[in-house]
């Protein structure tokens, strides 16, 4: 079957690559509807839970819950757009904002997961350059470098100018830019590709070292305990960070290629777009899994969940169990904090 295209008045044919779409809306609903309700509890429950005492984590697992809300607030935007539903100016507002702002929550996930992981890491191994890292204000300013250097690349995409195109039923973002406009773009698919291949650098190195760490401590029990929560921990967060953003990479490059008029062919063309909304549909299922990574990993944000659902209000043994593992490691954190500061 040839692929779909349409003649243009000027007799060149246009080649449709998202006349398909409606199997990604359907899952893109029911990642909107099973994602909301965690997230709105996460919410809540760091609301709730903000008198505890700050770590680094904390601020990491917070600038992530920030991006998954931007990425919650544009989703309904691309639904709308995919399954033709939305009027013409709605689409054009997709292609200049509520796209770019998918991108931006879906690379600040990227960067702070790796952060979450590193961060992990490092509670244990108490050196003098981890003690610092893990220092809330550092924790913070890199935050911030975080969301500026994204919104530094991403918000071009939504100030250059586009071109006026005719009203039609499968509007392609790409279609609206102009020559500078997909320059840029291209441009940040690299930039932002090189971010996601540095935070996997990291998330690979931390990963081994907690590995390696655990295998080490195996003749030490206390050592093992502690090494064991910290491994377990690491490898929870990098099995979600490979699901939801390799198998995007691996295709988002040549899409890019596509975009840009590199690639020609309407049948390549179309594979390639295939290839990137089903990828892209994994990136987005993060949603789902970011909630359960905030009650796994953040003992003060698990405490409050658990007083809020009537279910969970009797597992006090847990609750304490915590709270002793929680006050070892920070004691064994403070020790070396002291040990630190009575060198000369």
């Amino acid at each position: 079957m040839p692929p779909p295209s349409n003649v243009s008045g000027g007799g060149a044919e246009r080649c449709i690559v998202n006349d398909q779409m409606t199997p990604f809306t359907i899952f893109y609903i029911l990642i909107l509807i099973v994602s909301l309700p965690g997230n709105l509890l996460s919410v809540w429950a760091f609301v709730r839970s903000s008198r505890a005492k700050q770590q680094s984590i904390s601020v990491y697992l917070v600038n992530l819950l920030v991006a998954d809300l931007l990425l919650l607030l544009a989703l309904p935007f691309k639904i709308l757009k995919d399954l033709g539903a939305a009027p013409w100016n709605l689409m054009v507002f997709h292609c200049q904002a509520s796209a770019v702002t998918i991108y931006i929550s879906l690379y600040a996930s990227i960067a702070f997961l790796a952060l979450i992981i590193t961060d992990r890491y490092l509670q244990d191994c108490h050196t003098v350059r981890s003690l610092r890292l893990q220092e809330v204000g550092f924790a913070r300013l890199l935050s911030l470098v975080v969301w500026l250097l994204l919104l530094l690349i991403m918000v071009p995409n939504m100030a250059l100018p586009i071109q006026q195109v005719k009203v039609q039923r499968y509007l392609s973002c790409s279609s609206l830019k102009k020559d500078i406009s997909l320059h840029w773009h291209a441009l940040t698919v690299f930039l932002c590709t090189a971010l996601f291949l540095n935070a996997s650098a990291a998330v690979l190195v931390s990963s081994g070292l907690a590995l390696k760490r655990l295998l080490g401590s195996r003749s030490d029990p206390k050592l093992w305990v502690k090494a064991r929560r910290v491994a377990g921990s690491v490898a929870a967060v990098a099995l979600a960070y490979i699901l939801c953003f390799v198998p995007y990479h691996v295709v988002r490059t040549p899409y890019t290629l596509a975009q840009t008029k590199v690639i020609t062919d309407c049948q390549t063309k179309r594979q390639l777009f295939l290839g990137k909304e089903s990828t892209l549909l994994l990136s987005v299922l993060h949603l789902c899994f970011d909630p359960l990574l905030f009650f796994y990993l953040y003992t003060p944000f698990r405490r409050t969940v658990r007083r809020m659902l009537p279910c969970c209000r009797n597992q006090t043994d847990d609750d304490v169990e915590e709270q002793v593992a929680d006050e070892m490691m920070q004691q064994d954190t403070s020790e070396e904090q002291q040990a630190v500061i009575s060198k000369p």
